[in-house]
């Protein structure tokens, strides 16, 4: 973790990892923006869940365990659960109390499920708990989190994901879809400036984690839609010329000098149906909303 923030820092273009957002503080500003009025992949996401949600227990059918990639709070997983009723829930997220928070209140909700937390790097290969019955298993990949990894890392994830169950399992993924460009935009640049705060928290969080002298207040929350990429792409920009050290190291950095910190990809339907055949799931079935900004799909080997 420590080389791996230090190597982002010193590419060309520096780069933090958008996993690093989410410390205790990161999490809690995620779980703010996701009720924000511009923020609309969470609850539209979540009215799909809940209107679709006969269809969708219809489609996947009988499932024994749901295993959850960056679960967070659980608030989703809790939602699916209670449509599925599965006997076990495997959380995973890199930010461990508010994983536990959430699995705590799915055992008091839903007693009959077994729910386990993981903490894990998503980016990294993930150990799930030898005891969890490998027929019937469903990885949950809501919120376009796989939005994002660039195309070929999105790619190699799903097959991951392939291996985590076997023919008689699935995966049900939320993908964000193309739209208007001031809806993507207001999106990730609110107009009460949480996601702001969100992204600036970064630097506190690579502080502790390097012992690094970032001023997060001398950074400006930069968001904005990539056209020829599809993709929102934020920055941190640097207010004026600095000089950041931490052990071993230091960078300067210019006045208007960025850090790339996230990506965020928008697929057309068809380009992700592509992608999940070439990662080994040949049959897929999804559902949108009535505006067509968001889509659930249901794919399996």
């Amino acid at each position: 973790m420590h080389q791996d923030i230090i190597d982002g820092l010193l590419q060309p273009v520096a780069r933090i990892s958008p996993k690093y957002f989410y410390d205790q503080c990161g999490s809690e500003l995620f779980e703010a923006i996701t009720r924000l009025p511009e923020y609309y992949p969470t609850r539209t996401e979540r009215t799909l869940l809940k209107e679709r949600a006969h269809d969708i227990a219809q489609a996947v059918g009988a499932v024994r365990t749901v295993i959850e990639p960056g679960a967070g709070n659980g608030e989703k997983g809790r939602v699916l659960c209670g449509i599925l009723q599965p006997t076990h829930f495997v959380g995973v997220d890199i930010s461990t109390e508010i994983l536990q928070e959430g699995m705590a209140r799915l055992r008091q909700e839903q007693p009959t499920v077994d729910a386990r937390a993981v903490t894990a790097d998503l980016t990294n290969h993930l150990e799930l708990p030898e005891d969890i019955p490998f027929a019937h298993r469903l990885v949950f990949y809501p919120g376009s989190s796989i939005g994002n990894f660039d195309p070929p890392q999105a790619l190699e994830w799903l097959r991951r994901a392939r291996t985590w169950i076997d023919n008689t399992g699935g995966l049900l993924i939320g993908i964000d879809l193309p739209k208007e460009l001031a809806v993507l935009e207001a999106a990730y640049d609110d107009a009460a400036g949480v996601t702001a705060r969100f992204n600036r928290n970064v630097l506190a969080h690579v502080n502790r984690l390097i012992g690094s002298d970032f001023d997060a207040s001398q950074w400006s929350h930069r968001a904005f839609f990539n056209t020829k990429a599809s993709r929102i792409e934020m920055h941190l920009e640097a207010d004026r010329g600095q000089l950041v050290r931490w052990p071993g190291g230091r960078r300067e950095f210019a006045q208007g000098e960025r850090i790339h910190t996230e990506n965020s990809y928008k697929y057309p339907l068809p380009a992700f149906s592509a992608m999940l055949r070439e990662a080994g799931f040949t049959r897929a079935r999804w559902w949108t909303d009535e505006r067509h900004w968001f889509a659930l799909i249901h794919a399996q080997p």
